[in-house]
């Protein structure tokens, strides 16, 4: 499997079924100016994949704060999409969820993340992706595994706060803590005062 932080995210068009319902042709690039969050999951109509697209859902607003695009993406249709959005929750649908699910029929977007399983599906895989389109923290699991959308949201904060102030996030790091600097009397200053807590 490749590893592809550090690396230009693949661009990709493909047609997906938007935050409104109605279907449009997306590309990667077209979000260059915002931070991205582009998941995979295996199929429409399954049972792990649900909880993590409804878990987005219900951060959205959060990730939006943060100048984060959300984008899922699966070997389904967008009419695979459009039908499973528009099955109740209660039922076993995701509801009318708020950003776009992206059909990669072709197989092509994962492809080229080089994230399919068995050449069938893919596997649950995160990627975030700077302003620059460079990947900065990719994560797989497998099939069975459903991913923690709360640590996605870590990693934005972590990322933004390097971003701005330079210092890396250590272990466990979260908004308000504090970081370190990149050097060895940093991390040795760090380590004395919190060591005990990792």
């Amino acid at each position: 499997m490749s590893v592809l932080v550090g690396k230009q995210a693949p661009d990709f068009k493909a047609q997906a079924v938007m935050g409104d319902g109605s279907f449009q042709e997306v590309s990667l690039s077209q979000y260059r100016d915002k931070y991205v969050v582009l998941f995979f999951y295996p199929l429409d109509f399954t049972f792990v994949c649900p909880t993590e697209i409804i878990a987005f859902d219900h951060r959205l607003e959060e990730f939006e704060k943060r100048n984060v695009q959300v984008l899922g993406v699966s070997v389904d249709s967008h009419y695979s999409h459009f039908a499973w959005r528009e099955t109740p929750v209660e039922k076993g649908g995701i509801g009318r969820i708020r950003y776009p699910l992206i059909a990669d029929i072709k197989k092509e977007i994962a492809r080229a993340y080089d994230v399919l399983f068995d050449d069938s599906v893919a596997l649950r895989a995160s990627f975030l992706i700077d302003r620059a389109g460079v990947v900065q923290h990719q994560v797989v699991n497998n099939l069975g595994l459903g991913r923690n959308i709360d640590e996605m949201l870590r990693m934005v904060d972590a990322l933004q706060f390097f971003e701005e102030h330079g210092e890396v996030c250590p272990a466990n790091w979260k908004p308000g803590s504090e970081a370190m600097k990149a050097d060895p009397q940093g991390v040795a200053e760090y380590l004395a005062k919190h060591a005990n807590e990792l």
